[in-house]
């Protein structure tokens, strides 16, 4: 099947590693400075585009954390992302830095996390956000506990580099309360490859 110059556009500026650090230096009591990996995968590859995502403190970048999948696709013109959680995170963990594990990922090795899709508007020259669909609640069971996550981003090409911004924060599913992430607004990074 062939994917849309669209879907491959929002692929191509969603792919990369990124960095907040200029958020970080100047927020330090809000903004922890971040390493992101935004890795394609070969999953899904027949209709849509995969990416593995994997985040780890600046300092720290050997302490790797929130694994998981992001598959960008579209239905009746409009794109959405579907995020995927893995059965077993540590098999996964430093993939971001070491892509060619990611050739041996399987639709064994993930879940899929239901009510955490994105709708995506937008283009290649305004940029692309993502918000969960209406009615959407992504929530999953981790370390015995429910947890809900509001999910989000903005990517768009800034002069010869591209800025992302993203909008994930955890949510008690009972109050709504905001308990990590994006609690201050989004973190804000750009490309360094």
């Amino acid at each position: 099947m062939v994917r849309s110059a669209r879907l491959e556009q929002l692929a191509n500026l969603l792919c990369g590693e990124f960095s907040n650090q200029t958020q970080a230096l100047d927020s330090p009591a809000w903004f922890v400075q971040l390493r992101l990996w935004q890795k394609r995968t070969p999953l899904f590859a027949d209709d849509s585009i995969t990416l593995f995502l994997e985040q780890a403190p600046a300092l720290k970048l050997d302490q790797p954390y929130r694994q998981r999948l992001l598959r960008l696709f579209e239905e009746g013109g409009q794109l959405y992302g579907q995020y995927y959680q893995f059965k077993d995170f540590g098999a996964w963990k430093g993939a971001g830095a070491q892509v060619e594990r990611l050739a041996s990922l399987s639709l064994d090795d993930v879940d899929d996390l239901l009510g955490c899709r994105v709708g995506i508007a937008g283009d290649e020259a305004q940029g692309f956000k993502a918000q969960l669909v209406p009615g959407g609640k992504c929530q999953f069971e981790y370390a015995g506990q429910m947890r809900q996550v509001i999910v989000g981003f903005d990517v768009a090409a800034a002069g010869a580099g591209v800025e992302l911004k993203t909008y994930d924060k955890g949510v008690d599913p009972e109050t709504g309360k905001g308990l990590w992430g994006a609690l201050m607004g989004p973190y804000e990074f750009v490309r360094l490859s």
